[in-house]
């Protein structure tokens, strides 16, 4: 039986005056209250109530028992209503994983506004491109760019994520513009670690992409550096659109081979399920549902 329930049946008996007025509340048969009172006092190792035909009074135990298990109850009513009134208002520490180049360019501007809208809410955003244990690592809820393995965690689709090719004006003067990526073989292909253990990049919508050409003397696991990279000059980079976007409107880099881009990648927020989220977590993927 459950401790907390004979506290509260013990209470109601001492304050109703009979089991019978106890069981009324708590919608159980007079014996069943009996039982509840009867499994305290085993473990208790005496008795709570003394018993006669036309009264029941408090035991000495009973007494101190008694306001012990006022204590108790009132303390976990005091948290209940803790966790109802946080569960009704968004407020508190979310945190939150997202790959670099997303956090960085979409993500953090998008959550400044977020914020704006949830004043008693607060964020930590960490950005790196692996994928992280969610649970094991205390988030509340991640991005993921690309296909999703199998897991417990409830996943939401955002839109796709594209990529796009470039180089700067400068180095194509240099080493010329490819118009097939049969091409690539002859320039430095900046080289992202998370995409491809094998080297070389996988290029076209088609099911055998192309793949194989050398890989760039510069690699890096973080999207930046390689577009820093390729706007020093030194070669082509392949990286997500809106890490790029910018930087072709200006004029910095020019877009190469549009046809032969890979599909645009699945972006999905994950969070771990739960019946009823806290208003937080709720409150911030309905924002992400709308902005992306």
């Amino acid at each position: 039986m459950d401790r907390l329930q004979s506290m509260a049946v013990f209470v109601a008996t001492v304050d109703k005056g009979s089991l019978s007025a106890a069981a009324e509340v708590f919608n159980i048969s007079p014996p069943m209250a009996g039982k509840h009172i009867r499994q305290l006092e085993a473990r208790l190792g005496g008795r709570l109530l003394a018993r006669t035909t036309r009264r029941q009074s408090l035991t000495e135990l009973g007494r101190v028992y008694l306001a012990q298990c006022r204590q108790i109850l009132d303390q976990v009513q005091a948290a209940e209503s803790g966790a109802a009134r946080l569960r009704g208002t968004a407020k508190g520490m979310l945190r939150i994983n997202a790959p670099v180049s997303f956090g960085t360019v979409v993500l953090a501007p998008a959550l400044t506004r977020f914020l704006q809208q949830q004043p008693e809410v607060q964020v930590e955003l960490i950005l790196n491109d692996r994928v992280v244990d969610i649970v094991d690592e205390g988030f509340d809820l991640a991005f993921r760019i690309g296909e999703l393995a199998d897991s417990t965690l409830v996943a939401r689709r955002l839109k796709d994520y594209g990529v796009m090719i470039c180089a700067t004006p400068d180095y194509l003067k240099r080493h010329g513009t490819p118009q097939h990526p049969d091409e690539l073989s002859a320039h430095q292909c900046l080289g992202f670690t998370h995409w491809s253990k094998k080297g070389g990049w996988a290029l076209g919508r088609s099911a055998a992409p192309a793949l194989g050409w050398p890989v760039s003397r510069f690699q890096s696991n973080n999207s930046l550096a390689l577009r820093m990279a390729a706007l020093e000059g030194f070669g082509i980079v392949m990286q997500h659109a809106v890490m790029l976007a910018d930087d072709v409107a200006a004029g910095r880099l020019v877009e190469l081979l549009p046809a032969y881009c890979p599909a645009p990648r699945q972006l999905h927020l994950v969070y771990p399920k739960d019946r009823q989220p806290m208003p937080k977590l709720s409150r911030l993927i309905e924002f992400a549902l709308v902005e992306f």
